[in-house]
């Protein structure tokens, strides 16, 4: 296995992480962040009547012309196991996640997913994925494999994709329009898509794809920082306390959605969140200077004050694996084990181990990033306080 790409792969959906890797092997270093030169709200039709930001194949496709300077040269739209034994150049192939071995995804989830494919001596492949994400079945990260053309054969045999053969063109600046409409949302579009979400009756349903809306939505607006930032002396404060509430927005789904499904209450501010971010996104990311404006605890005498930091400590500990835990004021985000998925893994155990139901007032996500704020979350639930 050779070296995986050096991208900014944490800021790019499963599309523009391979397009990613072709832009900077025929540009140069960096030209990828040319993706975050314009910011839209670009929604489309997505399942079970809800709008969606998850680019289609075809959008993508037209911001890697635009932006990225590759024009498709050929097509394959059946790409299956005679083509991986017939391939002679390199190529980007979207295929169903389900099928490909080397994600997380793999017979777990079907979703459109894309790898290069080229050819790498001696008959074999290099297969290519520079996809970055943690997921409920594993972590994604990029990737450098080196398959026989007969284990790709099998791959697309049992999930046939579509293979495209993209050529460099010159490049020139990325267009943005008129200036000063590099990031362009309406209020009007962004209250139309989060209504869709706020109106639909299957809550369920709702807030599991809205976890991955505001996963896209995240994301994008940090490779589009990322893009602001290049050749400067970093990123602004104010750009940085946004983008840190966009990720809190995610986390918020996240643990929203997980305790809905478990049948919880849902809480009142979670699109109104949404709403706010979206209508500062034009203000904040406009490459400008300006800023940017339950249940009660069981029966019994309750724990000591030290008795919970000791438990709250002891679950983070045991949840995140480390023996060194965090001083209680520390930010857990800093730790590489910490994402959202052990977050909501620590409030399980929290209600568990104290006996407690947290309320959905409860579980911001600044509530829930370092310890002494998760002591200070279970003893208002331990003495009775509402959430």
């Amino acid at each position: 296995m050779t070296a995986a790409p050096e991208i900014r792969a944490e800021l790019l959906d499963c599309f523009q992480s391979n397009l990613a890797v072709l832009a900077d092997r025929y540009h140069g270093a960096g030209t990828h962040l040319r993706l975050g030169a314009a910011l839209r709200l670009r929604t489309r039709p997505g399942p079970h009547g809800l709008p969606t930001v998850e680019p289609s194949l075809d959008a993508a496709l037209a911001d890697a012309a635009d932006l990225l300077c590759l024009a498709l040269a050929q097509k394959w739209p059946g790409a299956d196991g005679d083509w991986a034994r017939s391939l002679r150049e390199t190529a980007w192939v979207v295929a169903d996640a389900y099928h490909l071995p080397w994600v997380p995804y793999h017979g777990q989830r079907h979703i459109e997913h894309s790898f290069l494919a080229e050819p790498d001596g001696d008959g074999a492949l290099a297969v290519t994925d520079a996809y970055y994400n943690d997921t409920p079945w594993g972590a994604a990260r990029p990737t450098r494999l080196r398959l026989e053309r007969e284990e790709l054969a099998a791959v697309l045999d049992a999930g046939p994709g579509q293979a495209f053969q993209l050529a460099p063109t010159p490049l020139g600046p990325a267009p943005l329009g008129p200036p000063g409409e590099e990031v362009r949302i309406s209020s009007a579009g962004a209250d139309d898509y989060l209504r869709a979400y706020a109106e639909h009756p299957d809550r369920k349903l709702t807030l599991d794809q809205f976890t991955m809306e505001t996963w896209l939505l995240a994301r994008s607006r940090r490779l589009r920082a990322a893009y602001l930032a290049q050749g400067d002396a970093g990123t602004p404060q104010h750009v940085e306390e946004h983008l840190a509430r966009w990720d809190g927005l995610v986390e918020y789904t996240y643990l929203t959605s997980r305790r809905v499904a478990r049948g919880r209450a849902e809480p009142p501010d979670l699109l109104t969140r949404a709403a706010e971010l979206l209508h500062a996104d034009p203000e904040v990311l406009s490459g400008g200077d300006r800023g940017a404006g339950g249940v009660e605890a069981a029966g019994g005498d309750p724990p000591s004050p030290e008795q919970v930091a000791s438990t709250v400590a002891g679950i983070v500990g045991r949840v995140l694996g480390i023996r060194d835990v965090p001083a209680p004021d520390a930010d857990l985000t800093g730790l590489p084990a910490f994402n959202s998925l052990r977050m909501l893994e620590i409030v399980d155990g929290l209600e568990e181990d104290f006996a407690i139901e947290f309320g959905p007032g409860d579980l911001l996500p600044e509530r829930l990033h370092r310890i002494v704020d998760l002591c200070e979350l279970v003893e208002r639930r331990l003495n009775g306080g509402a959430g």
